[in-house]
């Protein structure tokens, strides 16, 4: 029986003896042949009918496959027939599964970085890269970076999405989108199987708002970063010492108890160090001032004496821990938390600046890896840290426009 390439079809025996192209010692074929090549080769074929289709099943070559194999092979293989279930997609299933488990160990947090490192070169420049980069780092690595990138589920994705959709709709967006391209491409490269449990339409968008819409709520904790340069001009044309105590959190991206209870002492040489007792984590934090936060805390040090950088009402008592909320409230921003700034600094240094992952945290006081903490207190990250308070206070400035930041180098700890 000739093929379409011009190889040979020859009914296969249990001796292993062939007389040119051909052998037939078995009784019954039963479908069972050996495919020759036009060049010789040699393979093991299951020929069969299924729903009126010709179907040809390669069983292995000849040398490695014994005859016994092969016809255990083609027993399986009619079984299958028999119930309606082709045996070719049966076995591409299998293998698919058998993939899949060893790729069980790859995490999303590794598909990520892989992927980021696949699209680089096609990206308009490298800024984009760490874009993604810090987005994925800051919000979705710290939810299932570390889970196995078949088991991110619709659950998972939520986790991420529903407590910045509302608040953060534009980096919230874009954090959705990133994440469907990195599933995306775990599926296509055989990571992980179904649906994508990122997609919007038809999906997400059942669950969640549209952006548009929630782009017109007005109540908001946090200030989106592009109306930062507006409401600071609006900022320091309020009087008083609540406003500047407000100022001078922004520019730091400190906490509130960390601001009202500054001594003036804690300020030297455009460096504010906050002692562990006033820190969430027990640890002195030292803050790289900008010029401007610098400048701020040498006014207040001239115009007032005492143990508080930001005094109170009441000698010798440190401002509310309520001004500056009722400060925003005067304002007619009361859709805002005191707080909910270092939100904006967070989303502004991972959407608009290229600084590493861990010197945004660092600046915030988040705990970090092990590595960096080494790093940190031999000071390497102290004037990578004051670089991006530098580029913060100067987007701090900006009404309505990105802040053009220049990269930063990398330097390995």
């Amino acid at each position: 029986m000739g093929g379409r390439d011009g190889s040979q079809y020859g009914e296969a025996d249990g001796t292993g003896r062939f007389e040119g192209e051909r052998a037939w010692l078995l009784p019954r074929r039963r479908g069972l042949y050996l495919h020759i090549t036009a060049t010789g080769v040699r393979s093991w074929v299951y020929r069969f009918m299924l729903n009126g289709r010709a179907c040809e099943m390669g069983l292995g070559p000849l040398p490695d496959t014994s005859l016994s194999e092969v016809r255990g092979k083609a027993l399986e293989a009619r079984k299958l027939r028999r119930e309606g279930i082709d045996p070719i997609e049966h076995r591409k299933a299998a293998r698919a599964a058998t993939r899949l488990d060893a790729a069980k160990t790859i995490t999303f947090k590794e598909c990520a970085d892989a992927y980021i490192k696949a699209h680089r070169a096609g990206w308009k420049n490298a800024k984009h890269a760490d874009q993604w980069g810090n987005t994925l780092t800051t919000y979705a690595n710290p939810v299932f970076g570390s889970f196995p990138v078949q088991g991110i589920d619709t659950g998972l994705v939520m986790r991420v999405l529903e407590g910045i959709w509302t608040e953060k709709a534009e980096t919230a967006g874009r954090l959705r989108g990133r994440i469907e391209a990195i599933l995306d491409w775990a599926t296509v490269r055989g990571y992980r199987q179904g649906e994508n449990p990122a997609r919007w339409r038809g999906h997400l968008d059942k669950l969640l708002p549209k952006r548009s819409k929630v782009a017109r709520v007005e109540h908001h904790s946090a200030l989106p970063y592009r109306e930062i340069g507006a409401f600071m001009a609006s900022l320091r044309a309020q009087e008083g010492t609540a406003a500047r105590a407000l100022e001078y959190l922004i520019l730091t991206a400190a906490r509130t108890g960390e601001v009202i209870g500054a001594d003036p002492a804690e300020v030297q040489n455009g460096v504010w160090i906050v002692p562990a007792g006033r820190m969430k984590r027990g640890r002195e934090h030292r803050v790289p001032l900008s010029t401007q936060a610098n400048n701020l805390a040498e006014r207040m040090k001239e115009e007032h004496s005492g143990d508080y950088l930001f005094p109170g009402g009441k000698k010798g008592k440190p401002l509310s821990n309520m001004a500056m909320l009722e400060l925003l409230r005067r304002m007619g921003r009361g859709d805002l938390t005191v707080h909910g700034f270092r939100s904006t600094f967070r989303d502004w240094a991972a959407e608009q600046t290229t600084f590493p992952s861990e010197v945004v945290e660092m600046a915030l006081a988040h705990a970090v890896g092990d590595k960096v903490e080494a790093a940190y207190r031999r000071g390497d990250l102290f004037e990578k840290r004051r670089n991006l308070m530098n580029a913060w206070a100067g987007y701090c400035t900006t009404l309505g426009r990105d802040a053009k930041v220049l990269p930063m180098k990398r330097k390995a700890f």
